[in-house]
């Protein structure tokens, strides 16, 4: 009786473990759980963070990085730390000058620093490279100069060195980050001061390039969404098996490169192109139309290339309203036409804005097309973007231009998710 009593006790204990093993039990489990959902998603974050995110930061550091003053004249830098801007430097400033260029000259890094400083100041790089050349400076008989005459010899080697104007440029660009870039590509500048000031009118262009980007990206965006969403509304209308082979029909071009196209539509819009014989053989024409390298030739070819853009995620929001709200309201004595304005439009805002952001977005980075298709004064940001890479070689230039053009989608998007949410809430 007392080991039969006693049995059930011990098997008691040993069947039901503490709550606070329990909770390790489970927390172990969670852990194992997120560990392998870490893993699983870790080759594509990695592949992001590669592929997307790190181009992204890089293109934001070069944008603001302006390092060649900082670098090639670190001594000049310290000497003008507590410089007024009003005057010349005092004769330690000349020193450090004399110092930084013959250091530059034996590591070769002086045509970087000319190079950058007549960006700003013209007729600075003749003036760096003559005193870089007359390095080391020397006194009678090799003795060391004094720094009053370290300042007259190097104003006696190029004049510009007695100029506040030389000095000035040294003085803005004496920190490794600074908004000369970003602000160069909206037609601003630092003064000499440090005070933000629009450049000359003649040579003012950023502004009007941007605002030409803007203005060709809205109109092709238009112009999709007229010829799309009629389209997008008869393909959904369709019975499945026929709008599928439409829809391939559509999505042809879409598979095709994009300078095929291009050149394509250089065949077709010429002089003695396709379209103007058939505008003149049908005497809508009297003489052949001006349709390449200009800017209707830009919209044309980019509507025909973005178009799908803008049917895709029309037709998917169409197909998903079902035809019974439009009958509904025809039963109901309204106008077929009120009925589409009032009942079916509105349903396919989210398909509006999310195709019209796609254009609008992809036709801002638009560069081929304008390229072979637009004239001189037709060209968008990204032409100057891949002119500053491939001919001048200023990458920071380029990357501001690109920066901004990110933040300008950063900021349209964020105006979609707001008029989004919008909707849903009035929904």
């Amino acid at each position: 009786m007392t080991t039969s009593a006693i049995a059930p006790a011990i098997d008691l204990s040993i069947a039901e473990p503490s709550s606070a093993q329990l909770k390790r039990e489970l927390h172990r489990a969670q852990l194992r759980k997120r560990m392998a959902a870490i893993a699983l998603i870790a080759p594509l974050m990695i592949f992001l963070l590669i592929v997307f995110v790190a181009p992204i930061v890089i293109l934001l550091k070069r944008a603001v990085e302006n390092p060649e003053v900082a670098d090639t004249l670190p001594n000049t830098v310290v000497a003008l730390k507590d410089w007024k801007r009003n005057g010349t430097p005092p004769d330690a400033a000349y020193v450090a000058l004399a110092t930084d260029l013959t250091a530059a000259r034996e590591r070769n890094v002086a045509g970087v620093l000319a190079r950058r400083i007549n960006s700003e100041l013209p007729g600075a790089r003749s003036a760096i490279m003559k005193t870089a050349h007359a390095m080391p400076l020397a006194g009678v008989d090799g003795q060391p100069l004094t720094a009053r005459q370290t300042r007259q010899a190097i104003i006696e080697i190029d004049s510009k060195w007695g100029q506040p104007e030389f000095w000035q440029v040294i003085a803005k660009n004496s920190s490794r980050y600074s908004p000369y870039y970003l602000l160069a590509a909206l037609d601003l500048r630092q003064d000499g001061t440090g005070n933000i000031v629009r450049v000359d009118a003649d040579q003012s262009a950023y502004q009007q390039i941007f605002v030409r980007t803007f203005v060709i990206s809205l109109a092709v965006t238009l112009c999709c969404l007229v010829l799309g969403y009629p389209l997008a509304y008869w393909l959904s209308t369709m019975p499945e098996r026929r709008a599928n082979l439409f829809m391939i029909l559509v999505l042809i071009p879409f598979w095709t490169s994009i300078l095929v196209r291009v050149a394509a539509w250089m065949v077709l819009l010429q002089s003695e192109g396709l379209v103007n014989k058939t505008l003149m053989a049908l005497h809508l024409t009297n003489a052949p139309l001006e349709l390449l390298f200009n800017r209707t030739g830009i919209y044309i070819s980019m509507t025909h290339i973005l178009l799908p853009f803008m049917i895709l995620p029309l037709y998917s929001v169409m197909k998903a309203i079902p035809p019974t709200y439009m009958r509904a309201a025809v039963s109901l004595g309204s106008h077929p036409f009120a009925a589409f304005w009032r009942v079916y439009v509105p349903q396919t805002y989210p398909g509006v804005g999310a195709g019209a952001l796609l254009v609008f977005i992809l036709a801002l980075g638009y560069y081929i097309t304008p390229a072979l298709l637009g004239g001189t004064n037709e060209q968008m940001v990204s032409y100057y973007v891949a002119y500053f890479i491939n001919v001048t070689i200023n990458w920071g230039m380029a990357c501001a231009l690109g920066a901004l053009l990110f933040v300008a989608a950063l900021l349209l998007y964020s105006v979609y998710r707001r008029f989004a949410k919008m909707d849903v809430s009035m929904g």
